[in-house]
């Protein structure tokens, strides 16, 4: 485990929203850590320092609680949905050489044929990786394919040690010429809605 993700947590002995409030005020987050049998350990993390840390998929954390190092999985991260400022935190305890499922986002790399795009119909895959050792993403490479050619998850080429969960048939990338017609039509029709609000702003002007 990266020092860089050693992070000082105190445990928490008050609970509710009044006292999660003071928590946040103060710059730190309230969290729970849960797994292997364990009774829910209730924590106060600092802000700033996890908030970097956790800015990445699948975070993995090294507590330090009490002098001694967890090992835990951000599992879910739930934020202020005006202010975007972290409310609460759910981590999940493991261990050195688990295994754990993954959502692990999907990235589209190169360029497709002239004259048409890739559509990334999927944009996670789900997998079952070695807990300390999660991929931050997953590369698809479109580079050259032509009309029609499609990816699927059973396509894709994944990390070493990952074993795919999503179902083989799911559809990732999709390559497809754009259909220059509906671009058009919608053109056309915005135009025409336009058109008519200034009719109306005129017809109301002279009224």
């Amino acid at each position: 485990m990266a020092e860089d993700n050693k992070v000082v947590a105190e445990n928490r002995e008050t609970f509710g929203k009044g006292a999660a409030r003071k928590i946040r005020a103060v710059g730190k987050i309230p969290a729970v850590i849960y797994g292997h049998g364990t009774e829910p350990q209730h924590v106060t993390l600092p802000g700033h320092q996890v908030q970097l840390l956790i800015r990445k998929a699948n975070a993995v954390l090294d507590l330090q609680i009490d002098g001694k190092s967890n090992l835990v999985l951000v599992k879910d991260v739930q934020k202020d949905p005006v202010h975007q400022i972290i409310e609460h935190m759910d981590l999940i305890v493991i261990k050195k050489g688990e295994k754990v499922q993954v959502e692990i986002p999907v990235h589209v790399s190169g360029d497709t044929a002239a004259g048409t795009i890739a559509d990334l119909d999927t944009h996670t895959l789900l997998l079952e990786v070695e807990a300390t050792h999660i991929p931050e993403n997953v590369v698809v490479s479109v580079e050259g394919l032509e009309e029609g050619s499609q990816i699927h998850a059973k396509d894709v080429e994944l990390p070493k040690g990952a074993t795919l969960i999503t179902e083989d048939d799911v559809l990732i990338v999709n390559v497809h010429t754009p259909q220059k017609a509906d671009l058009g039509e919608e053109a056309e029709a915005a135009e025409g809605e336009a058109t008519e609000a200034a009719e109306a702003a005129a017809e109301e002007a002279a009224e």
